[in-house]
């Protein structure tokens, strides 16, 4: 807690590393909201002192600093009485809040508001496209005054007229509270985080200096945590005919279209913040920060007063104190622009942190198949076929240049598909961009056009009308996620800097083509988000190894400002078993390298040595192997292979339950959990074949009877030969030398790189077990290379300790026996 603390006072970037089970969440939340009461009264010391006069007598002065106390603290009272009335309220109305009808009437909704149902084929009509604004650099598109002429507009600016709407009386702007930024991959995440904070009592420092002036009471008092949790249209929407939409996309779309000027009043979306319902969007700010509350209580909060949550939670930002958030919403800029967050000034912390640089890779990463370019070309057909006659100007420039890249792009993809073998390989933008007439493309005017404009909603709404207009249409145009929509970020990549990514053709397993724009440098993306908060706070179970962060995240940091700190386990030294493996019970070398990995003696003797393991460890065996791939190869073998009377397979089998991971989606893996839970409280035992980097591999608590072992075959190094990893390694050893390293060094760079992306890999799956306190675990590391001194310093601290104590040179029975003996000693 204190190094958080200080952390943030100094202004720096830290990254800290603290086993699950070692009160990570609850010491982020102690020590951020420490130092934010501080920080508070720090401010209000200094805005309510009064310069000392000798002219002026003491009780002047000390009125002077009352009256100065009260001013700004008036505004903030005002906002705790108002939370305190709402807690009151929902306390007496707890019951028909949760699960009761709302007191007001609900808005009426209607189910068919989407753009295909909004009236005729006029509203798919592009605006006027004024090319005289679009040289100066605003938006142009004619939004600001409908239904003005462009001479109207000039003749306006010259009278100094205001060109849009002006509000009378408008109400001050909320002052932008100090706070802290809380981001974590998922909403089940943030979900525990937020049952954390709901545990903590913070006592009061910022509303009174001595009991004298205290405004709100005697004595020291507990403070409301002002909390907002913040979520996309698919996490808080509660309009059913947008609900309906499958993909995240189409429910931005429908929402954007129920909003557009075309759409019928009565077809508009009901729960939409106006000025009319102002006082509803107030209530359920108030309502929001006066109690705790995760993502579903928002959505159910804005059911029962009957405004968006969506949207009505904008306004409840600026008086927030802790805004929790997924990573997308925080990384990307044009989310956090959307939703009018300013991170100026305030505090970061980012937890499960590990993966920070692959999802800021991710998130800037974008890939087109060719059957979407394909159906992206009808589509446009489709539309020029009908409005053909209606653009004009500056539409039918940019609709016309639309279309020659898309064909460009897509003729460079059937190209590489008829004349390459391969399964991916680099492709320049040259030639994607080397069709007819696109060279004299201006790309960057070409995607302000899109995004101004709003071609793809209005070619995809219009795709979508005709469709339903025609009776018996078997193919469907318009897919879930707006295709055209998603092609236009694949432009805007396009025109990233050629250093920070690279294209990518991709050809999968059955044949199908794309082309990928892979990030390679995410520093970028993430460096505005740290010059512009005060402190980042980077935590995380498994951050080791750490290097990667200072080279390839914060290059640009000086050392001063990067603060690194790791925790050891609070479980006894004795709960934690390690030891590395490096033969088989019949003396064969445990290399699960790439080129000896296939070795059927290996396979079945990695198989033999399960089985005795399977014998000793108690209750739930987790292993972890290299790829999928592998542990279906695996899991084929032992099923051919004996041992002794019967197959390896069966023999596991028989001393626990054996289940194994798929690639299926979460509901396949929440059964696989269900039933491998009960096995093993049915007494039967269990063991669990899974994946490094799967999704048994992270965010899955394997704590006590779950995980008595862990086992990790091999170590799971990404494909070297892939074009990513080329095209990565190749990167880091350019930029090394850019900065001034030699090519050994760049070299040395990139083989480092490589292997900590596989012992982050190794260290979270590790972090499956030992969750808490009483836990106990073995841990077995079967590969000879894990001894390695460049390979077992990159394990984390807590790891290491039983690492080093364990005799590297053990061979396998003495292991077995030793293991035999850590669990007689706890059972």
């Amino acid at each position: 807690m204190t190094a958080v603390y200080d952390c943030i006072s100094k202004g720096q970037v830290g990254i800290f590393e603290s086993p699950t089970g070692t009160g990570k969440s609850l010491s982020l939340i102690c020590s951020t909201l420490s130092w934010l009461r501080d920080e508070q009264k720090s401010t209000l010391d200094s805005q309510v002192s009064v310069q000392r006069s000798d002219e002026e007598p003491p009780w002047i002065l000390e009125q002077a600093r009352k009256q100065k106390t009260e001013q700004l603290l008036q505004r903030r009272l005002e906002l705790e009485s108002r939370l305190a009335k709402c807690r009151e309220k929902e306390s007496r109305q707890r019951l028909q809040y949760e699960k009761g009808e709302p007191l007001r009437k609900r808005a009426k909704v209607n189910h068919g508001g989407s753009a295909s149902e909004l009236g005729n084929e006029d509203q798919f009509v592009l605006a006027d496209y004024d090319s005289e604004r679009e040289e100066k650099g605003s938006s142009a598109v004619r939004g600001d005054c409908d239904g003005l002429s462009v001479a109207s507009l000039d003749l306006m600016r010259k009278l100094g007229e205001p060109l849009g709407a002006t509000q009378e009386n408008p109400e001050p702007e909320a002052a932008d509270e100090l706070k802290i930024f809380f981001c974590s991959r998922t909403h089940s995440q943030l979900t525990q985080f937020i049952n954390e904070l709901r545990r903590v009592k913070i006592p009061d420092t910022l509303w009174y200096h001595d009991q004298e002036e205290c405004l709100t009471g005697n004595g020291q008092q507990e403070s409301n945590i002002k909390h907002l949790p913040l979520g996309s249209r698919r996490n808080l929407c509660i309009n059913p005919s947008v609900l309906k939409a499958d993909s995240t996309t189409a429910i931005n779309e429908r929402c954007l279209d129920l909003q557009q000027p075309s759409t019928p009043q009565e077809k508009k979306c009901p729960f939409l913040p106006n000025k009319q319902n102002e006082v509803l969007v107030n209530e359920f700010r108030d309502h929001t920060l006066a109690r705790i509350r995760d993502i579903e209580n928002l959505g159910v909060l804005g059911k029962k007063i009957g405004i968006c949550p969506y949207y009505s939670s904008r306004a409840t930002i600026k008086p927030s104190e802790i805004v929790t958030l997924p990573y997308q919403l925080l990384l990307q800029k044009s989310a956090r622009e959307a939703l009018g967050i300013s991170l100026k000034g305030h505090v970061v912390v980012i937890d499960e942190a590990h993966n920070l640089m692959d999802a800021i890779t991710n998130i800037h990463s974008i890939t087109i198949t060719q059957s979407q370019l394909h159906r992206c070309r009808i589509q446009l057909r489709t539309y020029l076929q009908k409005f053909r006659n209606k653009l004009k100007g500056k539409n039918r420039v940019y609709v016309t240049q639309t279309v020659r890249l898309i064909d460009s792009v897509s003729e460079c993809l059937d190209r590489l598909a008829s004349q390459s073998s391969k399964k991916e390989e680099l492709v320049t933008v040259g030639e994607m961009m080397s069709g007819k007439g696109v060279d004299q493309i201006h790309l960057y005017k070409l995607v302000r056009y899109l995004t101004d404009s709003k071609l793809a909603r209005k070619v995809e709404g219009y795709v979508e009308y005709a469709e339903k207009q025609a009776p018996g249409v078997q193919e469907r145009l318009v897919d879930t996620t707006p295709v055209l929509t998603h092609i236009q970020g694949f432009l805007q990549a396009l025109m990233n800097p050629a250093a920070e990514g690279r294209f990518l053709f991709e050809r999968d397993e059955s044949n199908s083509v794309s082309l990928k724009y892979l990030l390679l440098d995410p520093t970028f993306h993430f460096k505005e988000v740290v010059e512009e908060a005060r402190a980042v706070i980077m935590a995380g179970g498994t951050m080791s190894p750490m290097d990667d962060y200072a080279r390839h995240l914060f290059p640009y940091l000086a050392t001063e400002r990067l603060k690194t700190w790791s925790c050891g386990h609070i479980v006894p030294k004795d709960h934690i078993f390690v030891r590395t493996v490096s033969q088989t019970q019949d003396g064969i070398d445990l290399d699960f390298s790439f080129t000896r990995r296939n070795s059927i003696p290996l396979i079945n003797g990695l198989g033999c040595c399960l089985v005795r393991l399977a014998t000793i460890v108690p209750d739930g065996l987790v292993v972890f192997f290299p790829s999928y791939a592998y542990l279906d190869q695996v899991s084929v073998q032992w099923q051919k292979t004996t041992f002794g009377s019967e197959n390896i397979w069966t023999s596991l089998a028989k001393r626990k339950t054996v289940f194994k991971e798929s690639k299926g989606g979460p509901s396949g893996i929440e059964e696989t959990l269900q039933r491998y839970s009960t096995a093993i409280e049915e007494g039967k035992g269990a063991i669990l074949l899974s994946v490094v980097g799967g999704k048994m591999s992270e965010g899955i608590n394997f704590s006590d009877k779950l995980g008595r072992g862990v086992v990790v075959v091999g170590l799971p190094f990404p494909n070297l030969q892939s074009a990513q990893w080329k095209a990565k390694l190749d990167y880091i050893e350019e930029s090394t030398i850019g900065r001034g390293g030699s090519s050994e060094e760049g070299k040395a760079a990139g083989k480092e790189f490589y292997e900590n992306a596989c012992m982050r890999a190794v260290n979270q799956s590790i972090g499956r077990a030992i969750r808490h306190q009483k836990d106990y675990a073995s841990i077995l590391l079967l590969d000879r290379r894990y001894p390695t001194p460049r390979i077992s310093k990159k394990l984390p601290s807590w790891i290491k300790q039983g690492f080093n104590d364990s005799k590297e040179a053990a061979t396998f029975p003495e292991t077995i026996q030793s293991l035999q003996d850590f669990f007689d000693a706890r059972l």
